[in-house]
């Protein structure tokens, strides 16, 4: 950062880990991601000179595969990349010598220990070799340590489609001198040999990919590099290995003294404490930015990585019990100056991460059921891959657990098979998110574009660009791009606002939603307008935008409440904003109350009857607007200038679209407070449009309530009496079941045989579930040597119930649990329970005699 910096170079922090407003990622994978619009022309730099050291995390691609990470020694989920960059200012020349002058001089690194690698230029592709590239490194380096790469390791594509250019690497030589002197590196560039490897990528960015896979020379050139900060120590502190480097040796040594296992001395055990200390740093840094393990989307990847940790910990280090999240408190001891968010977060990754393993941990004691049950049912020593993808992909059971269970059990898995379905599911995947997405139409040259939506709804406008989109799921559709634009798109938490394009022929033209993408904000339509060079006039949807918009002031009375009500720990974590409804999540340690929730709600309401105007600060200096009060919310990322949005004493950072006035939400109402993680709890509301038709679904339920009573002058005496007959009724009920039970046993009793010194009942019954477990268990108080199965039907499905004498459990080694899962198979389901009771139910009535008389068998 200072040697960049006296490069005049402006130091900037890195953006979040997760990604917010870009459709095409879900995490920073790369130090570029959050430059892409100065890249692609859609904003001016204010320096065109940058650098930084960028949080990222991949979890797929060359080497990055989730399931790869922590076999070797230098690739990671979650890194720091180091980089500088130029927005159309330096070049080749001074990218080139700067990255070598700060490596060997100011770092000191061994000039002899070091390969480059230039584009080879591709024929294919009719680019040259970059000779450029190659001119400049002779000056600095032996022609012997300059390679030639391929298209695939020396030209960075952004994507599918947008700016790309040649790159030149640094690798670096880590072996032995000895070692070296006999076998110069150059032969080991890139054959991903664990001591020759790269640290920095040089990228310059010439050209633009357009859809055909032709190439243009972009307008302007940039430079973007990034420098892998553990390479880099590993480098500088003369390890062989990035985990041996104080990046990660403390939370190695915190797993150590955790599990009483010892890193160096096993690679199975080495390879589980990689894993362990790699990803409890992704997950952590995704928890501070604000991603949340979940069932879906980033939610779900962060989910993936940290179960991967606590399997690796379950199997190879012997951990039972939850142990990750001791780990924060040494992350945060070692990250937090850098990463001030560790520190501010830190309670929340700890509750969190500790929630999530014992929610997993459970879920592996689940699957070694569920995988018991595929064992005892399997006639054969191979198991189908198709039954362990769907332990894997319906329980969360790991594959590698179940390879290793099967084989302590003298069984083989299908591994093929469950390869086959593993990539048909990715394939599904794949093609439900594919887009496909042909080049930009330019129609018009544009300086910036112009958000005009906070004073106006309408608006005449210019289409300057256009592009198709095309999807599995939603069809064709257009992208349009103009001037200036009335449109709020989807951030923030709100969504897009929808309206029409109208000509002034009257033709009109649907705008179905609107998105923010590399710094554009993107009008989604179904079709194109007849004559896009027109003058259009863009209208927003009043009625939507309005809902929007109470809906929006109402998480920001919200978020004042909560925190008056409940205290100043209070901070929001995050939120959703629909025309219906609105979302709001934040940090509280347990469930509100009924009084808490209703305190909360009285809140908001006595605000929106105070009336309070909007107070709205534009292009106001950051640190400017924090002193005022305003609040910064969790995991954005603000510029120099912000907008604050004020009602009464709520103030708060926002982008969105607010009321003019807190009596335009009309009224509050909370219709859910539930948990999302531990520590994070949710609030469901609505307003306006959404609570009026609330109350009047009520009254008119409240009117029908009142037709069934009768019209009873009381009707809460009415139902409270209603309740107490039913609870009357309900007594009786269990009474006459308890006393047709007790007939039935006599009943029972009476065709009880003696097969070889076991008493067995085996009969079909009518009595439900609770019933028969009541009767087994009191005819197996009354009858010695009891082995009992009972068969019933209940709405078409079978239920089989066992209980066997403990005297039987211990001489004869009957197991109940054992045999409801065997006979379960005749009633197509399965079961399970106790040595001396086990129930089972399958969708096979028909097969209730043929268990009943199986289970006769098993005692001949």
């Amino acid at each position: 950062m200072d040697y960049f910096k006296d490069k005049g170079h402006e130091i900037v922090a890195s953006a979040p880990m997760v990604i917010q407003g870009d459709p095409t990622l879900m995490f920073t994978n790369a130090g570029m991601n959050q430059f892409k619009a100065y890249f692609l022309g859609n904003k001016t730099a204010k320096n065109p000179r940058v650098a930084d050291t960028q949080k990222c995390l991949r979890v797929s691609g060359k080497h990055n595969d989730l399931e790869e990470v922590g076999m070797d020694t230098y690739h990671h989920t979650m890194f720091e990349m180091l980089g500088n960059w130029s927005f159309g200012d330096y070049f080749k020349k001074e990218a080139i010598e700067w990255a070598w002058e700060l490596l060997t001089e100011v770092y000191n690194i061994d000039k002899s220990t070091l390969y480059v690698t230039i584009f080879e230029g591709d024929a294919a592709e009719g680019l040259e070799k970059d000779t450029d590239a190659y001119e400049i490194w002779r000056t600095l380096v032996d022609e012997s340590q300059i390679i030639d790469g391929n298209k695939k390791d020396n030209f960075w594509e952004m994507g599918e489609q947008g700016p790309c250019g040649p790159c030149s690497e640094i690798h670096v030589d880590l072996r032995p001198k000895k070692e070296r002197d006999q076998s110069p590196g150059a032969a080991l560039v890139n054959q991903d040999h664990p001591l020759v490897v790269e640290i920095w990528n040089l990228v310059f960015m010439q050209f633009n990919r357009l859809a055909d896979g032709s190439l243009e020379k972009l307008p302007a050139q940039h430079v973007d590099t990034g420098m892998g900060f553990e390479r880099l120590c590993m480098v500088l502190q003369q390890k062989t290995s990035n985990y041996d480097t104080d990046v990660f040796t403390p939370l190695i040594e915190t797993i150590e003294s955790i599990t009483d296992q010892r890193y160096g001395q096993d690679e199975k055990t080495d390879v589980a404490i990689r894993v362990i200390a790699d990803h409890v740093r992704a997950v952590a840094f995704s928890i501070a930015d604000g991603q949340l393990p979940s069932n879906s989307g980033a939610g779900y990847v962060i989910r993936r990585i940290l179960r991967r940790a606590i399997r690796y910990g379950y199997t190879f280090l012997g951990t039972e019990e939850p142990f990750i999240y001791k780990l924060v408190a040494t992350l945060t001891k070692m990250m937090g100056e850098s990463f001030p968010e560790l520190v501010r977060e830190e309670n929340l990754i700890h509750n969190v991460i500790k929630e999530e393993e014992i929610s997993f941990l459970r879920t592996l004691a689940q699957g070694l059921n569920l995988l018991d049950q595929v064992i005892d049912s399997s006639q054969e020593k191979i198991i189908s891959g198709a039954k362990a993808f769907e332990l894997y992909d319906t329980y969360g059971f790991p594959i590698d657990l179940t390879a290793l269970i099967l084989r302590e059990r003298g069984f083989e898995l299908d591994q093929a098979g469950f390869d086959q379905a593993l990539e048909k599911q990715k394939t599904r995947s794949r093609a439900a998110t594919k887009i496909d997405a042909a080049d930009w139409v330019v129609l018009k040259e544009s300086e910036g574009q112009e958000f005009l939506g906070y004073d106006s709804l309408s608006q005449k406008v210019q289409l300057t660009s256009y592009r198709k989109v095309e999807t599995k799921k939603e069809g064709l559709r257009y992208q349009l791009v103009f001037d200036k634009t009335p449109f709020y798109p989807e951030s923030g938490g709100q969504v897009g606002d929808k309206g029409y394009l109208e000509a002034d022929n009257g033709e009109v033209v649907y705008i179905i939603d609107t998105k923010k993408e590399n710094n554009q904000i993107v009008h989604i339509s179904k079709n194109l307008p007849r004559h896009p060079e027109e003058i259009h006039t863009a209208v927003v949807d009043k009625q939507q935008r309005l809902r929007a918009a109470s809906n929006h002031t109402a998480t920001h009375l919200l978020h004042e409440a909560l925190r008056h009500v409940l205290g100043d720990h209070v901070t929001q974590k995050g939120s959703m904003v629909h025309s219906g409804y609105l979302r709001f999540d934040f940090s509280h340690f347990s469930k509100l109350s009924d009084e808490e929730v209703q305190q909360v709600e009285d809140y908001v309401n006595a605000r929106i009857r105070d009336g309070l105007p909007l107070e709205e600060y534009r292009d106001l200096p950051y640190d400017q607007a924090i002193e005022m009060g305003a609040m910064a919310l969790f995991g954005e990322k603000y510029g120099d200038q912000v907008r604050m949005i004020k009602f009464g004493k709520s103030m708060e950072l926002c982008g969105g679209t607010h009321v003019a006035n807190t009596t335009d939400v009309w009224h509050f109402i909370i219709t859910g407070e539930s948990a999302v993680a531990s520590g994070i709890r949710r609030v469901e509301a609505i307003t306006g449009h959404a609570a009026k038709a609330f109350f009047e679904e009520r009254a008119a339920a409240f009117k029908q309530v009142q037709r069934l009573l009768h019209q009873a002058q009381d009707p809460i005496a009415a139902i409270e009496k209603l309740q107490s007959d039913v609870a009357a009724l309900s007594k009786q009920n269990q009474q006459l079941i308890r006393e047709k039970a007790g007939q039935l046993g006599d009943q029972l009793k009476q065709s009880m045989e003696s097969i070889n010194g076991v008493n067995f009942i085996g009969a079909m019954v009518d009595i439900d579930a609770a019933a028969q477990k009541d009767l087994a268990f009191n005819m197996g108080q009354k009858i010695e040597r009891l082995f009992l199965i009972f068969g019933s039907q209940h709405n078409e499905k079978a239920l089989l119930t066992c209980y066997i004498s403990e005297d039987l459990v211990k001489e004869k080694s009957l197991n109940a649990g054992q045999v409801v899962r065997e006979l379960g198979k005749l009633i197509q389901g399965g079961g399970g329970g106790q040595a001396f009771f086990a129930t089972a139910g399958g969708k096979n009535p028909d097969g209730l005699e043929a268990a009943l008389s199986a289970a006769r068998k098993m005692l001949d």
